[in-house]
């Protein structure tokens, strides 16, 4: 295999990698560029986390006509709900310092909530229905991802 040597290389012309001058935006500008591109708090997620869960535990509990299903759908809402608003207070509250860090340890947190919640579960909740509770759970934690898919959509059409 042959060296490579220093003629090999073209020397390049540096000046043409330079970006323009970043020119910062007057409050009228920055409002402007934050109303054409809204974004969705972490607020609003958890909210439609919320009334989601809430709608598969009502329409659970009267197609099962089961108090208990009922009630341990209303438990898995719970226990998506409550850790990620902890969470969100943690990371986005008034007194919150950001970082990685810290979101790696409020996300740590927030696991071990809600294992110890489901830990618990069989002694809350008596009869416990397990399907209930981990096909609710399941679909709560997947309107994330629906809710941003629609806002992604709903921003491109604007």
């Amino acid at each position: 295999m042959p060296a490579i040597q220093d003629s090999d290389f073209e020397l390049s012309d540096w000046s043409k990698d330079i970006d323009p001058p970043v020119e910062a935006l007057t409050r009228e500008e920055a409002q402007a560029l934050i109303a054409r591109n809204p974004s969705m708090s972490v607020w609003q997620v958890v909210a439609a986390q919320a009334l989601f869960g809430l709608s598969v535990a009502l329409l659970w509990g009267g197609l099962s006509r089961s108090v208990s299903a009922l009630l341990s759908s209303l438990y898995a809402v719970a226990v998506v709900v409550v850790p990620s608003l902890l969470m969100a207070r943690g990371v986005f509250g008034r007194n919150a310092r950001r970082g990685v860090g810290r979101l790696l340890v409020w996300e740590v947190l927030k696991l071990g909530l809600i294992c110890a919640l489901l830990a618990l579960a069989p002694k809350l909740i008596k009869p416990l229905d397990w399907v209930a509770l981990m096909v609710t759970l399941v679909l709560v934690l997947k309107v994330v991802g629906v809710v941003l898919l629609i806002g992604q959509r709903h921003e491109k059409k604007s």
